[in-house]
């Protein structure tokens, strides 16, 4: 029986992220970029709690110790083992759920900042609905706004202004190419106004932090309230679109799907089309049932009067007018009504004595 397809990448990415953390093959660009920074985060953070020399030598000899007694049965040193293994493992994740609570202040440019985006990109990971994934990604990037803000107080360096811009911009094109196949495939007005409404208010809060950013840094937030005014302008084309035919070109860019041009033919069955006003015509003022008016005959051209007499034609003078002819009354003949006679219905009576025939009359 075949493999599945989407099993056979996530092992063929494991299989990867395992070469990447051991160290056998390099990174491309930035695959596994916060996954790495977290492990690498908690590589430091176990480094510098690491026991010191004459710690491990009196752990070393407790440990020796113990496996050195042959009274012991073999079941009690396995017993050991385990809860030493046990207990590494529990110290282990109680240090990443540490940095992990560590890092929820951390902002751009600061050492736990990476573990920081590591744990939202597991909360990604653990988000299965499209729609709630597209609304963390929105999250995730008015977080960004607000670490800037945070870092215009403390007066930070340029790269970590780049660094939290380069974020919002990533959680902002993955959270708006989301959200608008989602309303594309299912619609919802309400869901493009609201991105709308969002993109307009971190366009302003930005606006607000550029003349205190450094100089090199006010051409990034230029170009990311750009990247916003784009999203506003995309939200409008494909509301636009929604009761159409045809509502996208097919293809799609950093924002998503791009709006359709051209004419819209509208589709009923969208459940964004509104329902057009039924008008009734207007009421006629002749009465119903009476004959149209028609237009007299066009004139003649060879000048003859063609019009119909209302009146006898009088005699020419000295002649002597024409008898009157009486003309009789035509005469119906009714025919006379035909009867037809039936005939006596037959009467019979039974026989007076036995044996003979019966009396029948008619």
């Amino acid at each position: 029986m075949g493999v599945p397809g989407w099993f056979a990448r996530e092992r063929a990415d494991g299989d990867r992220f395992a070469d990447l953390v051991d160290g056998t093959s390099a990174p491309d660009d930035d695959e596994f970029a916060h996954e790495l920074a977290l492990v690498g985060g908690l590589r430091e953070l176990g480094a510098g709690g690491a026991p010191d020399a004459e710690t491990r030598k009196r752990i070393r000899d407790e440990i020796a110790g113990r496996l050195a007694e042959a009274e012991a049965p073999s079941k009690r040193r396995g017993h050991a083992i385990a809860n030493l293994s046990a207990a590494a493992v529990a110290l282990v994740l109680a240090l990443g759920g540490i940095t992990l609570l560590l890092s929820k202040d951390a902002l751009p440019g600061d050492p736990l900042y990476g573990i920081k985006r590591a744990g939202e990109s597991a909360a990604l990971g653990l988000t299965f609905d499209e729609q709630d994934k597209a609304k963390k990604h929105l999250e995730f990037a008015a977080d960004r706004v607000g670490e800037l803000d945070e870092l215009t107080r403390q007066g930070a360096s340029t790269g970590a202004y780049f660094t939290g811009l380069s974020d919002f911009e990533t959680d902002l094109r993955a959270g708006v190419s989301q959200l608008t196949a989602i309303v594309t495939d299912q619609g919802g007005q309400t869901r493009l106004a609201e991105l709308r409404t969002w993109a307009r208010q971190q366009s302003d809060r930005l606006g607000l932090q550029i003349g205190h950013a450094p100089v090199d840094a006010r051409d990034k937030f230029a170009s990311v309230r750009v990247l916003l005014d784009k999203v506003q302008a995309r939200t409008t084309d494909l509301g636009s679109r929604l009761v159409c035919y045809t509502i996208t070109t097919g293809s799609s860019d950093d924002l998503g799907a791009v709006p359709a041009a051209g004419d819209c033919v509208r589709n009923p069955d969208s459940p964004n089309a509104a329902v057009p006003p039924v008008t009734l015509p207007a009421p006629s003022s002749a009465p119903t049932g009476s004959p149209s008016p028609t237009s007299p005959p066009p004139s003649s051209s060879s000048g003859v009067d063609t019009a119909t007499p209302t009146g006898p034609l009088a005699p020419p003078p000295g002649s002597k007018p024409p008898p009157v002819v009486a003309t009789p009354a035509p005469t119906t003949k009714t025919p006379p009504p035909t009867t037809t006679t039936r005939p006596p219905p037959l009467i019979s009576i039974p026989p007076l004595i036995p044996g003979l025939p019966p009396i029948i009359i008619g």
